[in-house]
């Protein structure tokens, strides 16, 4: 019976068998690995939530204070 890619080895695999496998592959046999073993999305924590959105609220803040600025630099 053959043995299929996606089985659970037997032991524990340590950091430089992953990184020496990882060195060996090709480029577009990594970007296969990588899609295939795809790591979910984090859950964030709400303080983590407001941070994050409180930052993307003064980038497009700032972002207009730059385009206003070029707006009147040009008039």
């Amino acid at each position: 019976m053959e043995k299929h890619l996606d089985s659970v080895p037997d032991h524990e695999v340590s950091r430089e068998e992953i990184t020496s496998v990882m060195t060996a592959l090709e480029p577009d046999q990594l970007i296969f690995a990588k899609e295939h073993h795809h790591c979910p999305r984090r859950r964030l924590k709400v303080t983590e939530m407001i941070l994050f959105w409180a930052l993307r609220i003064y980038l497009v803040f700032m972002v207009g204070v730059v385009v206003y600025q070029i707006w009147t630099g040009v008039r």
